[in-house]
This record gives C-alpha cells, structure tokens and sequence, in this order.
C-alpha cells in the first residue's frame, strides 16, 4: 500500500497494490500494522458502513464532536464520488480549508479522514457503493454538520445545486463561522 499526501498532514491518500491473475483481481484493502505504520499512530476501527446512492446525492457534510469523535477510511466500490474533506480544528493551520478527491473504482484509492474534520461526497454516476471503516462508535446527540453549500468554503461540487439530492437534515446544516468546531489543541483521540 503506497500512501499520498493531501493537502493536509493528517490526511492521507491510499493506494493499495492491485494482483491480477488469470483467475481475476486481489487486493488487500486494508492490513492493520502497515495502515498505522503509514499514518503514524494506533487506530482501532470499530465499525464498517456501506452505501448506495444514486447521482447528485450529497451526504454531508458530517462529523461527530467529542468523546465521539471519528476517524473514517472510505473507498468507493462502485460508480464514481467527489470525496471532500474541510479542516474545522479552529486555530489549526489549514482551518477552513478543504480537499476534494475523485473516488472510484478504476482509481482504487482509499481516503483516510481524521478526527476533526468534516466530510462528506456527492455521487456523480448513476449509482455508487460507498464503504467506510469508523474508529468510534456514532452518537446522534453529537453529531454535527457544516453546508456543503457555504460561499466561505468555495467547494466545487462537480454538479449543480438544483442537482442536489440531500436529506432534509443535511439542508438545515450551518455555515463553518455558526458550526460547533473542535479546539486544534483539543486531543481528539482521547
């Protein structure tokens, strides 16, 4: 598995080795001791999520506050995703910034999202499967948003708004200046 950077330090691009043989493909998408030799620290997923969704749908953009905050590793199976990810650590660097990436399955790459971030993807096929391993488990009373649509990111999404297929929660999403953040120096993994 060879990692590339992102515009962030934290975050990384995965891409894993692909063996092809007469019999078809294998991939070792994920093997613990190397994916924290890579990113530099212990990670303990605990749960793995699967998604089906149709073109123009935009999930996000979500994260989850402390003690339930989460790290994700997504890849996309089928179809094809813009992935975006936006550093909301305020007094970080790089706060208010984001990095989108093409997910699909001809590019195989895997993004690793950490803790104190928000993410989110918009489908821009007719369908795609999305997974994504979690290192914490979810708790909708600290859940959290920021709008996908805020002028202040400036994310091109790819798609038309009046393409947009959102649930009625996502719409009610703040902007990143009125959203519950994390502190940069706050320990996220604790």
């Amino acid at each position: 598995m060879n990692s590339i950077p992102t515009l962030f330090k934290e975050a990384f691009l995965f891409k894993p080795q692909l063996h092809k043989d007469t019999r078809g493909t294998f991939m070792e998408v994920y093997e613990k001791k190397t994916f924290e030799k890579l990113i530099g620290r212990k990670i303990d997923f605990c749960q793995e999520n699967y998604t089906v969704s149709k073109k123009g749908v935009l999930r996000g953009l979500h994260y989850q506050l402390v003690p339930f905050s989460q790290s994700k590793l997504v890849k996309v199976i089928h179809g094809t995703v813009l992935d975006v990810i936006i550093d909301i650590r305020k007094g970080s660097p790089t706060f208010g910034r984001y990095f989108s990436q093409v997910l699909n399955a001809e590019n195989d790459l895997l993004l690793f999202v950490p803790r104190g971030f928000a993410h989110g993807y918009i489908t821009l096929t007719e369908k795609a499967t999305f997974m994504y391993k979690v290192d914490n488990y979810y708790n909708p009373q600290k859940e959290g948003g920021i709008a996908p649509d805020d002028p202040d990111l400036g994310i091109d999404w790819k798609l038309p708004k009046a393409e947009w297929i959102q649930s009625e929660k996502d719409k009610m999403h703040p902007r990143l200046n009125s959203a519950h953040l994390f502190d940069y120096k706050q320990d996220l993994y604790a």
